[in-house]
Parts: C-alpha cells; structure tokens; sequence
C-alpha cells in the first residue's frame, strides 16, 4: 500500500480533511464537516465538542471519498484557527464554548494590557501588540467576566492544542500557533513567566511546547484511533496554526522559500512572509513559523473578507461576481469591528454614493475596502513593499473578482498556487514529518504545492487607492475620537 498521511483544517466555519500521497503530496480527497458559530454584538464563540465531531466526520468522508485503506495512513496533523480561548475542566471536558479569534468583546481587555506594560515591551517579547484576537486578551476578559469559569479551569488551550490533545492523549502546542497568544516569547521561544503573571495564568494549564509543528508528540490514543477508524500506531504531529500550516504548504521557512509574500483570502484575510527577521513593528503580529528552525512568520491580518464582502452581496441581492469597480463609492466592510487596522468597534461604512451609483458598483467597493486593507499590511512585511509575486491563497483565490481587484489595487503579479487546500496540505506535510519524512517545509517543496499560474502584473489603479485611503484616515481619526478604536 502506498503510505496516506491527513491533514487536518479546523477552521472557523468547518472542518477539512486531507488525505495526502505522502511520496508525490497528491491530494486524493478531501472530507468535510461543517461547525456553528454563535453570539452577536461583538461575541462569537462555538462549543469545541462539535469541532471533534467534525473532524471525525471528515476524516471519514475523506477516506471513503479517496477509497482509501485506513491501514496505510501513517500520520496526522491537526491545523487550526489561530487564538481562540479553550478552557477545560479535570476530565478534559470545555467549561464553557470557545472564544474565537474573531470575538471582540476583550478590546478593552487589550487596550488595558497594553497600557500596562506599554507596547514597546510586548513587542520586544512576544513580537505582538495585544488586540482584542490575541488570546491573552480574551483570558483577561475570561477572568473579569466569568471568574468562577476562569478559576475552575484546569487546563487552557488553542484550538489546534485541543484537537491534538484529543488524537494522542498529549498536551503539546508548537512554536507558531503558540506565538498568537502574546503569552509565549519569540525572543526566548519560551512561555513569558512575566506576562504570565500579569494575566494571572499558571503556566502548569498550558501544553508542553514541542520543537516544531511537525514534531512528533505521540501516536493515536486507542479512544481516538477507533473513534476515526485508523491504526492505533498512526503518528500525530504538534499541529499548528492555520496561517502556519498554509506557510508550510506554500513551501515556506528555512528549508523553502524566504521572504516571499502570501495574501490569504478567507473569512479573515491575512498577509504573511516566513524570514529570517524577528519582526517587532505593531503594524504585523510577529508570530514565529512552525518549521521549528528559528525562523519567523511575521502577518497581518484583516477581520473582514470574504465572509464580509458575501454579506454585502446579500444584502444588495446580488451574486458574489456581479461586482465590477465602485467608482466613487468607498465601503470599508468592517462588519465585525476590525484588527488592521486596529478599531474593533467599527462597523461597515458606506460614501461616495450617487445617483448613477449601481448595486454591482457598492459590491465592488466593498472588494476594493477589503483588499485595500490587506495591501496596507503588506507594506510592513519583509520585502512586502517590492514588486515580487503575490501567491494568493485561500478560498478568495478562486474567485475572479477578488483575483482580480488584488492585481488591480496591487499593481503585481498574482502567482494562483495549484493546490488550494494549503491549510490541509499543509497539515499533511506536518504529518509526514511527524511520521519520518524529515523537514515539512522541505515535504512540501518536494510536493510542489505552493507552484502554480503566475498572472503579470497591471498598473495600479491610483485613484481607487487614494480614495479609500482618504476615507479610511478621517473614519479613523472619528472612531479613535470617539472611543471606538
């Protein structure tokens, strides 16, 4: 039998599930499982329970899909969404329903721990400004809100930790995932006692922190290996963060490419370069990468995409590719506050309308406002600002109009990776690493999965940028005034 590693995306909506050829990385099917998300006025949370059931039920579906023999697959690797705040009784059960990324009641809680120490000091630590996404904000409002909740938790984990901790029956996390939390240090590759103390967290509720996503932490407990219906001896990898685990399929880190710039478009967009720089700028989370060779994955990241844009197409009546340029219109689709820039209290914002103003011209402002966004992030990155490559991933990617309003706004080529499952791809990479294959990033290079079309570049439309932009400053200057940042 040829050896079939999965990989898992556990993300904010659903979970995927890859089952990967572990010698050519070919992508033989990929299983789903939807989850649920709840809350309003700034609370998004979903119970954690549901995204182990989904992932079984994916990991199922994508081995029937493939007609795979489970027998042959030899590792597992669980990627999932960054930050959210899971926190566990004795048995292991969840307390209370996860606090996602995307929740944003603990800005305030952000805004505090900020001020306490002052920005200079969490950035030359954890590399990271706190916001309202960063963990270590939601554990303080997790204390302030619910204390019996917080003091009854025996264990505080990420999502992705959870996940892995169901399949081997091991506490562990990994560098990158672990970097979002504004708890571990980049600069020390440690838990920061200091700040621990401060968010009055005991570093005994926390995961091991294994050397690399795709190290090895143990093999399938017999609960977990019958509950997917694979061996007991399959290997399990750290897993990582979302964002890393797409890093890793991109070929990404030491053992690939450096300084090569990806815009992620998904229910959150993100921008992101694996390099050698520690960054320290407030302008990026400077998460570490999960490849475990001292290097970095500095990102920016957007609360509002995809998921945004398809509401304002609802909204309007319209199909997500009806959209052409807003003209004069702006729309700044911050319909869950948003993270960059830095004003969680936003909403969406809507100007420039006439009466020749069409519905398909609204659709493709709101495009505009969300790229916009992301290319203000890019700026920052290392080697962000040049004329190399955009590789756009996620689901975005597969829609023309947002391939579209990216080149038009950046003015670079756009590379199209092929494989457009990184996230699970990926995670596969990490369980074949996990399972003997050597370095991921070096697995996936191998695979070729980060290689696809590359489209040339168009001028950049100025007038669209600097409309936005002039929009974008005097909002923020009103929000910051207001007290809604």
């Amino acid at each position: 039998m040829d050896s079939l590693v999965i990989g898992v995306d556990s993300s904010t909506q659903s979970t995927k599930a890859a089952v990967v050829d572990a010698a050519t990385g070919r992508l033989l099917a990929v299983g789903r499982a939807p989850h649920t998300v709840t809350g309003e006025g700034g609370a998004r949370e979903s119970d954690a329970l549901q995204w182990w059931d989904a992932l079984v039920e994916a990991v199922s579906a994508g081995l029937k899909e493939a007609g795979a023999d489970p027998r042959a697959v030899t590792g597992i690797a669980v990627a999932g969404q960054q930050h959210g705040l899971v926190v566990l009784d004795r048995a292991g059960r969840p307390l209370r329903p996860a606090l996602l990324w995307n929740d944003t009641r603990s800005a305030p809680q952000a805004a505090a721990l900020t001020g306490e120490l002052g920005a200079a000091a969490w950035l030359e630590r954890t590399g990271s400004v706190p916001v309202a996404s960063m963990t270590a904000a939601k554990w303080r409002w997790l204390r302030e809100n619910e204390p019996r909740t917080a003091g009854a938790a025996a264990a505080v984990r990420l999502p992705h930790d959870y996940l892995t901790e169901r399949l081997a029956g091991t506490a562990a996390t990994d560098p990158g995932d672990a970097s979002g939390t504004c708890w571990y240090s980049t600069a020390t590759g440690a838990y920061d006692s200091g700040f621990l103390d401060l968010l009055g967290l005991d570093a005994s509720l926390l995961p091991r922190l294994a050397p690399s996503g795709g190290t090895r932490v143990g093999t399938l407990t017999a609960e977990a290996a019958e509950a997917l219906g694979l061996p007991a001896g399959t290997a399990v990898a750290a897993g990582t963060g979302d964002n890393m685990a797409a890093a890793v399929g991109l070929g990404f880190g030491a053992a690939g490419l450096l300084d090569h710039p990806a815009v992620s478009l998904g229910t959150s967009g993100t921008v992101f370069a694996a390099t050698r720089t520690r960054p320290a700028t407030a302008a990026l989370a400077g998460f570490a990468a999960a490849d475990g060779h001292g290097t970095y994955l500095p990102l920016g990241c957007t609360l509002n995409c995809t998921l945004a844009v398809d509401r304002i197409a609802a909204l309007l009546g319209l199909d997500r590719e009806d959209a052409r340029p807003g003209g004069e219109a702006v729309v700044l689709p911050y319909l869950d506050g948003e993270r960059t820039p830095d004003l969680p209290g936003a909403s969406g914002l809507m100007t420039g309308l006439r009466h020749t103003t069409a519905p398909e011209q609204l659709l493709g402002a709101a495009y505009e406002g969300a790229v916009f966004a992301l290319l203000r992030a890019l700026e920052a990155l290392p080697g962000g600002g040049g004329d190399a490559p955009l590789r756009l991933v996620g689901g975005g990617a597969r829609g023309r109009f947002w391939v579209e309003t990216v080149r038009r706004l950046s003015g670079r080529a756009v590379v199209l990776p092929r494989t457009t499952e990184l996230v699970a791809v990926g995670a596969a990479a990490l369980a074949a690493g996990a399972a003997g294959a050597g370095d991921p990033v070096a697995v996936a290079a191998g695979w070729r999965t980060g290689e696809g079309e590359t489209l040339p570049p168009v001028a950049p439309d100025r007038d669209t940028l600097d409309r936005i932009a002039a929009v974008l400053d005097r909002a923020t200057a009103l929000l910051t005034t207001q007290g809604h940042r």
